[in-house]
């Protein structure tokens, strides 16, 4: 017997009963689907990750007042600290301090950042943008901020503390809608300031919209909604990409020296190293995405163990024409081939759906992550469902070709 007419005896071994393989290949399905997916949403969680941070670009360092914000490890020289009141605040001299060549060489440009809740208006349209804040002109460099239409605001600007701003294009479509915003007037806190340019669309990443934005002068924000307080944080970019933990060890020697900072006292600020976190940050996608997949490789293996399970029960039943074919002659490796081939459809058809229903599912946004299909993972679930198919029926494949004729016959 050649290879097609085992194959035309496995197909219809397996439409004897079709309720029965129809189930067993939508658990080899559902396996494969879940491989696909789970990895996807991983290395879509990964990139949203990635693309979030890389927003304030990869040479970029932040600052804040207090040994608590933004928390874990991802930062350098931060310490918790008793007595929080004593602390200092970030100032504008801060800020001003990190830019001397001979103290921070290795510091290319420095903006201080004011935060504030506010909510701004445009006749019956309002807008409460995430980030509302007050900065220099070097933020939109430093933070990787590039406009889409306008102008920047100026060092001037910045002096005379005019209420100009730059919003992005989240913010510009729930205050105006699909009009040009430039040049037109808004209400912020009461406040009313100029539009002169919108930025670049950043998109989401999981719950934060990169472009509900309202930026502005400091001096601006200062002197009419947040009043002279201690700045929110400072934003410093370094040179090159590689200078980063040089220009966080120049900023750390500034600040403790400004802020007294001797011995064994905690620091009173914090330095987040986005060089750092970006690295962190991809070593834990990675093994959140490795869990995933191990995860959903144990439906792949409990698919297989539905095989094996249908498999036995097929070798029984037809245990009666197993003898009868042994009987006229019919050698070992036929009736082992047979079931194997069986076996092995059974995978290669879930295999195949499996990958369809992957690609499908992962057209969807899954707990706020857009899956990213990785071509790997696809290749690898679909090559493990084979094997399975082939490992998992081999037992019952063996056992039927091992039946003696006259067992087999003698069954009823």
């Amino acid at each position: 017997m050649n290879i097609l007419e085992s194959i035309k005896f496995a197909l219809r071994g397996l439409t004897i009963n079709k309720l029965r393989t129809s189930l067993t290949t939508l658990g080899i399905m559902i396996g494969v689907m879940s491989v696909i997916i789970l990895i996807a949403v991983g290395n879509g969680s990964s990139k949203a990750v990635q693309q979030s941070l890389d927003r304030l670009g990869t040479n970029s360092l932040q600052i804040r007042s207090g040994a608590r914000g933004f928390g874990g490890g991802g930062f350098a020289g931060a310490r918790s600290r008793g007595g929080a009141s004593s602390a200092m605040p970030l100032t504008i001299a801060d800020a001003q301090a990190l830019v001397a060549p001979i103290n921070a060489p290795d510091v290319k440009q420095v903006s201080p950042i004011m935060n504030a809740n506010v909510t701004c208006s445009n006749g019956t349209s309002t807008s409460t943008p995430s980030t509302f804040s007050g900065v220099w002109p070097t933020y939109f460099e430093a933070a990787n901020a590039q406009l889409a239409t306008g102008n920047y605001f100026s060092n001037d600007d910045v002096t005379q503390g005019r209420h100009v701003a730059i919003i992005g294009n989240t913010t510009a479509t729930e205050l105006f809608g699909t009009d040009n915003p430039i040049g037109q007037s808004v209400r912020c806190g009461g406040i009313p300031f100029t539009i002169i340019g919108t930025t670049t669309i950043k998109g989401s990443s999981g719950f934060s919209d990169g472009d509900s934005l309202f930026l502005a002068p400091i001096t601006a924000i200062q002197s009419s909604i947040s009043g002279y307080t201690g700045l929110s944080s400072i934003i410093v970019e370094a040179k090159t990409a590689t200078g980063t933990n040089d220009a966080q060890s120049e900023i750390t020697t500034i600040l403790n020296t400004r802020h007294k900072i001797k011995g064994s006292k905690a620091a009173d600020y914090q330095i987040f190293n986005q060089a750092s976190l970006l690295s962190t940050s991809a070593s834990s996608s990675k093994t959140f995405t490795v869990l995933l997949g191990a995860v959903a490789g144990i439906s792949l293996l409990v698919g297989g163990i539905g095989i094996t399970n249908i498999m036995l029960v097929t070798v029984i039943e037809r245990t009666r024409e197993i003898g009868i074919r042994k009987a006229i002659g019919a050698p070992k490796r036929v009736i082992l081939s047979q079931f194997l081939i069986e076996a092995t459809i059974l995978s290669l058809v879930g295999g195949l759906m499996g990958v369809l229903g992957g690609f499908i599912g992962s057209h969807f946004t899954i707990a706020g992550t857009k899956p990213i299909i990785v071509p790997s993972s696809v290749f690898l679930a679909f090559g493990v469902s084979i094997l399975i198919g082939v490992f998992f029926g081999g037992y019952p494949a063996s056992r039927a070709a091992s039946l003696r004729p006259i067992e087999a016959l003698r069954h009823e």
